[in-house]
Formats: C-alpha cells, structure tokens, sequence
C-alpha cells in the first residue's frame, strides 16, 4: 500500500509504502495539499467520552468506544493510564485494561499502560487531584503486584523520590524495563538527583501537581528543567500552564527533550458536566476545565492531541514539525513505544496521520495503525 502527503518534517511530497510496517519512503511528484506524519502518541489519557480508565468496572467495549474516538483526532498509540486508589481498585482497573487490551479489535493501540502513584506526595499542591488517603511510600511487591495484575503492560510509571528508600526502588523498576517518570513531588534537589541517577528519565506533566506557592531557587522545576537526562511532558492545553512557561520551559529543554500529553480523563469529549475519575467526581465546566467536584483543583483535561498540537504552535510558538515530534518520535523514545521512534523510516510500524492545516487548525484525515486506515 502507499500513502502520499507531505512530509511534515521537510514539507517536500513523499510517498510511503507500507504493508504492517514501513518499507520504503520516496519522493512524490506534484503538489500535495495534505500534510503525512507519524500516528500521534499520548502516553497520558486516564479516559475519554466518559469513560474511566481508571475503574475496574468499566465495560471493555466501552474502552474501545473511547479508542476509536482517539483515532479521529490522529492518535494511534496511548497508555491508558491508572492513578492513586486503593489496591484493589488500581489492580482491578489494570486487570481490565488487560483484559481490553487483549481482546479488543482496537487492544493494539493500546502500546502500553501508564500507572501514575500512588507513590507520590500526600502534601496539599504536589499531591493534584489524587486522594491523600491512598498516596503512599513505594513498595515493590505491590508494584509487581500491579505488574501481575496488567499482565506485563505496565510500561511508564509515575512516583514521587521524596520517599525514602526512592532509588532502590526506582533501580529495582527501571531493571523490569519500566520508565520511570518523576511528578506530584516535592522533592529535595539532591533526592531529584538520587532519582537520575538511579534511572528515572521523564518528568511527568512539569509544571503541574505542583505547590502554588515555591521559593525561587532552588526548587523542583527548576531542578527538572536544568537536568538534561529528563524529558519533560507538558499538558497543552492552555490551562494547566500558561503560555509564558510553555514556551520558557521548552526553550529551556529543548525540543529534542520534550513531549506532549493530554492527561485527558473522563469528560473529555462529552458536554459540560459531572463525570467519575476512579473514586473521585469531577467536572467539566463550560470552559474546558476539569476540576474536582466543588472544588479549585484540576482533575486532567478534556484537551484532543489535535488541538494540543495547534496550542504548541500558537502558545509556545514553535513550528507545525516541532509539535509533530514532540506528538511522535519524542513520546515514543520517551515512554519507550515499541517501533515508533525513527518516525517516517522503514522498520517503523505503519502508523499515519494525514491532515492538513487551515488557519492554524489541524484538520485529521484519516489515521493507520499497523497499515490499516483505522479512521477517515
């Protein structure tokens, strides 16, 4: 089979031939209206439509529901992704997942699973919208406990350093082949250190699950953007953080080391109104925000990967291809996504986004996933 679009990193006309994977790229002849890039990537989506992610009552249907709305604004591949709960709850909701993922005509989209806590901080600011009664010090037996309960798709995992016995386990994690991601942490310079250098390479949403109020230096961000062995994820959605970071933050890791996520949870994609995140309400207000039930705190967003890449450009100024990689290749190599960090090269997996760009809108036409149109 052969796409052809323009190539989003060059903007010259190519022409992609492909059967599940990738097997040649060659230059098209003519003009070419519509742009072609790698299937977008979201390492972060804790549900979408209305549908949980992190409940284990969830119907598997209903996951399926929400991935293929997934495909329509350009994503091919995303963690589901579990935060702080109970025990029960989180290995019960990672146990469906499995169970999605296995059985599901869309499973394979699915490159993985995203466990964000519940070893993370407990304090008020850091700790975001995950209950205090589950947030907890790591502990490695219920880790593979969890591990069990994905049936070994755990792929990125989210915890706080500022527990002590951190590097430990961070080491013990990273040698099953897991990412490990820093964030909602209130972490010292030296334990942020401690977790660097014991293996931990992401740091989750950065600028978020933050205090409101932190001293001028030193301090966490400031810590995670001056390391270069992180790579930074950003929530663009406008509202988790504002412009002047966005574009500050990016400047100063690089593009090379950023990404972009969603961290979408249940109402996405539905109407204003009141949803359930795991154990907690939440809800959509009319401007787009998700807070928790009757309170002033964010609980995820209800932003589309399209849209995220229109605010990159718009907000932190950067170009249509930088947003594209920090949407791809970036998220790949970051959340270690099997086959999908060369990008537009033989050997990747067939996985497309043709779209075109009207006044700065991206318009998705059509998606594939291991070289089946899988929308459009």
């Amino acid at each position: 089979m052969i796409c052809i679009g323009k190539d989003v990193a060059s903007g010259t006309p190519v022409a992609v031939e492909f059967g599940e994977t990738i097997e040649q790229v060659r230059p098209a002849d003519g003009p070419v209206a519509s742009y072609l890039a790698p299937g977008f990537i979201d390492l972060q989506v804790n549900g979408y439509l209305g549908v949980d992610f992190c409940s284990p009552a969830t119907p598997v249907e209903e996951i399926g529901r929400a991935c293929r709305f997934l495909y329509s604004t350009g994503v091919t591949r995303w963690y589901p992704t579990v935060i702080t709960g109970s025990p029960e709850d989180m290995a019960g909701a990672l146990r469906n997942l499995a169970r999605a993922k296995e059985t599901l005509p869309e499973g394979p989209a699915m490159g993985g699973f995203h466990v964000e806590g519940p070893y993370i901080s407990p304090e008020e600011g850091p700790r975001g919208a995950h209950p205090e009664r589950w947030c907890r010090p790591p502990d490695f037996d219920e880790f593979q406990r969890f591990q069990e309960a994905a049936r070994g798709n755990i792929r990125l995992f989210t915890m706080s350093p500022e527990w002590p016995g951190s590097p430990a386990f961070i080491e013990r994690v990273v040698a099953t082949g897991v990412v490990v991601s820093i964030g909602h942490t209130k972490a010292t310079s030296q334990q942020l250190a401690d977790a660097v250098a014991a293996g931990a390479s992401l740091s989750t949403h950065l600028g978020n699950g933050a205090h409101t109020m932190l001293r001028r230096h030193p301090n966490y961000i400031w810590d995670q953007l001056a390391e270069d062995r992180l790579t930074a994820g950003f929530i663009a959605d406008g509202i988790h953080v504002p412009a002047a970071f966005l574009k500050a933050a990016i400047r100063a890791k690089g593009v090379e080391r950023c990404f972009v996520v969603t961290d979408a949870s249940t109402p996405a994609g539905c109407p204003p109104g009141r949803y359930a995140l795991g154990e907690q309400l939440v809800d959509l207000n009319e401007d787009d925000c998700v807070m928790l039930a009757g309170q002033d705190r964010l609980a995820g967003s209800a932003l589309r990967m399209d849209r995220g890449l229109e605010n990159l450009m718009r907000l932190a100024e950067i170009s249509l291809a930088d947003a594209v990689r920090m949407a791809t290749v970036n998220a790949a190599r970051a959340g270690n996504v099997a086959g999908r960090k060369q990008g537009l090269a033989p050997g990747d997996r067939a996985d497309f986004v043709l779209f075109r760009l009207e006044d700065g809108r991206v318009v998705v036409e059509g998606t594939w996933l291991d070289g089946r149109r899988v929308y459009g």
